[in-house]
């Protein structure tokens, strides 16, 4: 990826943004609807609720399949989620068959560790390889081989979270230091008079990471573009990779029970 570019290339030939989507139309495939037969319809109606002919990119949303019904988030009584046992080659062959039918122009995965991302590359038969891999990322959980592993195939990883989490408090880890008030990334943006805030979406863009950070604010909108206005030196991307401390916000990927589901593992 050219750190001043504005898009980068995906691995089946058309673009993905380097920062946020704007118009681009992305979609995720929900979790109680990864059984095959599931697929198509959870994207149709999608589309329906959209009005839209087709989306740009559609992901599953993680390697985890819950039970198929009306509840979003379906539990048993005491509380703990209701999982569902479907082989992710079937559902990826599903998605496959969703790229042919024009209704989505490309397909991907998201919360894939390399384990993961390995079994969908090396199905016997496959036709396309996802192109992005969406992940929590930020100087706190850089995901560097997760990140070196996806390059090595040619596949783009997307990062959310991008400045940390102190919102939705339901999933997010409250406890965890804020990552925009950290001293190192402080100083480097006082040194380059930027926002601590645009260092951290710089530095994953010179790492070739796509970076989402969504707003409704147009003033922090307009800011983020800025990213593309400076460079950070070689010096000041090894401080920021020292920080790496494995550090997780978002609580729900984390010990679920389910043995596909290792978010605990960055790798």
């Amino acid at each position: 990826m050219d750190p001043k570019s504005q898009r980068v290339k995906l691995n089946d030939g058309h673009f993905i943004p380097v920062l946020g989507f704007g118009t681009y139309a992305p979609e995720e495939l929900w979790c109680t609807s990864l059984r095959p037969e599931l697929v198509r319809p959870a994207l149709e109606k999608s589309l329906k609720n959209l009005q839209l002919d087709y989306v740009d990119l559609y992901i599953i949303h993680s390697p985890v399949s819950l039970k198929p019904g009306n509840r979003f988030v379906p539990k048993d009584e005491s509380g703990k989620l209701i999982f569902d046992s479907v082989d992710l080659c079937h559902t990826w062959e599903a998605l496959e068959k969703c790229k042919d039918a024009g209704l989505t122009k490309s397909i991907g995965v998201s919360n894939f560790n390399h384990k993961q991302l390995e079994k969908i590359l090396n199905k016997p038969g496959l036709k396309y390889k996802p192109v992005c891999n969406q992940v929590e990322c930020h100087p706190y959980l850089n995901q560097s081989k997760l990140l070196e592993f996806c390059k090595s195939h040619d596949i783009v990883l997307v990062a959310y979270a991008a400045l940390g989490s102190q919102l939705l408090s339901e999933w997010v880890n409250q406890n965890h230091p804020v990552l925009l008030e950290d001293p190192v990334l402080c100083a480097i943006a006082k040194k380059h008079k930027q926002t601590p805030a645009l260092v951290a979406l710089r530095y994953q863009v010179q790492r070739g990471v796509v970076v989402l950070a969504k707003s409704f604010n147009k003033k922090r909108i307009k800011e983020n573009m800025q990213v593309f206005d400076f460079e950070l030196t070689p010096e000041d991307m090894k401080a920021i990779n020292g920080l790496n401390r494995n550090i997780r916000y978002y609580d729900f990927q984390q010990g679920t029970g389910h043995p596909e589901y290792p978010f605990s593992e960055e790798y």
